[in-house]
């Protein structure tokens, strides 16, 4: 699979800089696949292998948020300018940029996959087709199924957690090792991690800004501005082929994914039985199986509206 960029560089977003990566021949590809990852405040780094989709006949765009990775980051601003509308912003002005903003497809990972869809429930008028991925439909849903999977933990793990997170203590390496069997389980059940995820993993660790304002110190106990967020509302107005995709063990529960499978009026709901949050590393030959097949039929001219069983 052709991994190695055709092109990388930035472009101007206002004051500041959105870093890109670009696998493939956007002129002479069939449409632009967007990936756009997780977080907030993580990188495009975990989702690189969706690069090897360009020989496929599609250019991949990876780019990084602001506040993270090669694009800029601002240690200093506050909650206020970290916003959702923020990154919607940015995803606008980066098709824009790019010139593709008359034919592309858009993959959302995690906190992605909200982004996508608050993207595509405007019914931009070049979207051709929308990939949402381990997302949860809103966070009031993510943090009721948090509560389940917390409580499924081995003994004493979570009496650990809630101590820290009551103490405000959420630093501690106490806190950070007792984090580990919930990651193990329900966000990456490979052992040892593959590298392109712990690239990602390093750099919210470093600049943890836009991951700690918007999110909070765990996946699992999601106390910033986003906890109260959620794009169900406009599902029902996302008029593009959906293809959604969820683990067997995900962090993202299926009562957090089914709102999308239920409202967009064409999607299809993909489960992966031997996954949890990372079914593109995970399970990479039926993920690149999958999304091809989705590409394919988006694509087609003689596609025709479905709407997959729940898993």
């Amino acid at each position: 699979m052709p991994t190695a960029p055709t092109a990388k560089g930035t472009v101007s977003f206002g004051e500041h800089k959105t870093w890109y990566r670009v696998t493939g021949d956007l002129e002479a590809a069939r449409t632009a696949l967007v990936v756009v990852h997780g977080g907030p405040g993580s990188t495009h780094d975990y989702l690189l292998n969706l690069a090897g989709l360009a020989d496929s006949g599609v250019a991949v765009v990876h780019y990084d948020q602001l506040g993270n990775g090669g694009s800029t980051h601002l240690p200093d601003r506050g909650a206020d300018f970290w916003t959702p509308e923020l990154f919607l912003d940015e995803l606008d002005n980066l098709l824009r940029q790019l010139g593709i903003e008359q034919n592309y497809v858009l993959f959302g990972h995690s906190w992605g996959g909200l982004l996508v869809a608050a993207h595509a429930a405007k019914q931009p008028a070049g979207l051709r087709g929308l990939v949402i991925a381990n997302a949860p439909a809103s966070y009031p849903l993510w943090l009721r199924e948090m509560e389940v999977l917390r409580a499924q933990l081995p003994p004493g793990v979570d009496d650990t957690l809630r101590r820290h997170e009551a103490a405000g203590t959420t630093n501690d390496d106490e806190y950070h090792e007792a984090m580990r069997p919930f990651y193990e389980k329900h966000v990456c059940r490979l052992n040892p991690w593959p590298r392109d995820y712990q690239a990602s993993f390093y750099e919210i660790y470093n600049d943890p800004t836009v991951y700690f304002t918007m999110n909070g110190p765990s996946e699992f106990h999601v106390n910033g501005t986003l906890k109260d967020w959620g794009v169900e509302a406009g599902l029902s107005d996302i008029d593009v082929p959906a293809l959604v995709i969820s683990g067997r063990h995900d962090e993202a529960t299926p009562e957090t994914v089914r709102p999308y499978a239920e409202r967009i009026p064409d999607a299809r709901w993909e489960l992966f039985e031997d996954s949890s949050h990372l079914p593109h590393l995970e399970e990479p030959e039926r993920f690149r199986e999958v999304m091809t097949d989705y590409l394919n039929r988006a694509l087609s001219v003689l596609s025709t509206s479905s709407i997959g069983a729940t898993p």
